[in-house]
């Protein structure tokens, strides 16, 4: 009903497509994108049985996710063979779920990428992202990556925004293998590995959004500065005064009431050096 008097950007199929993860890899699949391998498994008396037959054309080690709602490591439980199965669908509450292989990968990377009104895309430059316990800790950009594996990964991103006739920002991660690319996820969003955008770049990840849903035209995203963003998570926040006195160091906090372990208060974007190579 809204989008017959307005448009919705990003579409009503972006975020169908993104929000569940085995419609997301099988839509990547099918524009012809590889990802882990993967396999579903629904709730009720056929789930042992069916985990069974995912783990043998995944393999394991694996992990279960359920297919909606989980984030930064929630609704996950890691399979290394039959014994975790019980304690892994225990763990799924109830939910529809996906299994998905573990992928060796060198790296991962992320691009924030932009796609206009008018078909434009704009691709901020690759960072190399680092997760502890499940959450991402930083990203450095740019990431250590040859010429060849940065335009792969910029024609992924874009590839991605034209299937799904995207408008705004989008976020890809991507596993860097030694076969090429994966697709992990995307986030049809501004993205937290690309909040390093404030700091290092000559437009922000948030104001590239506003100009894509707003129909203004897309600025060329160059990178200005080598940076590295670093979240600060649970009681990490205490050591913002400190950081604070540090040169090249901008602290962007969230205003949370309530500091709990791996939630999300803030974060801090670091200035290193100027870029080499301004793209």
């Amino acid at each position: 009903l809204i989008e017959a008097q307005v448009p919705i950007r990003p579409s009503r199929q972006a975020l169908a497509v993104s929000q569940d993860r085995l419609t997301e890899k099988t839509f990547l699949n099918d524009i012809g994108l590889a990802t882990a391998a993967f396999a579903p498994v629904s709730p009720g008396p056929s789930a042992a049985g069916e985990l069974a037959q995912a783990m043998a054309s995944v393999g394991t080690p694996a992990i279960l996710k359920t297919r909606r709602l989980g984030y930064d490591g929630k609704g996950q439980a890691r399979i290394d063979g039959p014994h975790d199965t019980t304690a892994a669908l225990d763990a799924m509450d109830g939910a529809e779920a996906i299994l998905e292989g573990f992928v060796d990968f060198e790296r991962e990377i992320s691009v924030i990428a932009a796609r206009g009104a008018d078909g434009m895309i704009a691709c901020f430059e690759p960072g190399e992202n680092v997760h502890k316990d499940g959450i991402l800790h930083t990203t450095r950009v740019p990431a250590p990556i040859d010429a060849q594996t940065r335009e792969a990964a910029f024609g992924i991103a874009g590839t991605i925004l034209a299937a799904l006739d995207y408008v705004g920002v989008l976020g890809v991660e991507l596993f860097q293998t030694s076969d090429g690319l994966l697709v992990n996820e995307i986030a049809p969003r501004v993205h937290n590995s690309g909040h390093w955008t404030e700091a290092g770049a000559v437009i922000s990840q948030f104001e590239q959004h506003i100009r894509a849903i707003a129909g203004w035209p897309l600025v060329d995203p160059i990178r200005h500065s080598d940076v590295e963003m670093t979240n600060l998570i649970g009681d990490d926040v205490d050591q913002v005064p400190g950081i604070s006195g540090e040169t090249g160091a901008l602290v962007h906090l969230y205003g949370k009431s309530e500091t709990r372990p791996g939630r999300k208060m803030g974060h801090v974007t670091r200035i290193l050096a100027p870029a080499a190579d301004r793209r």
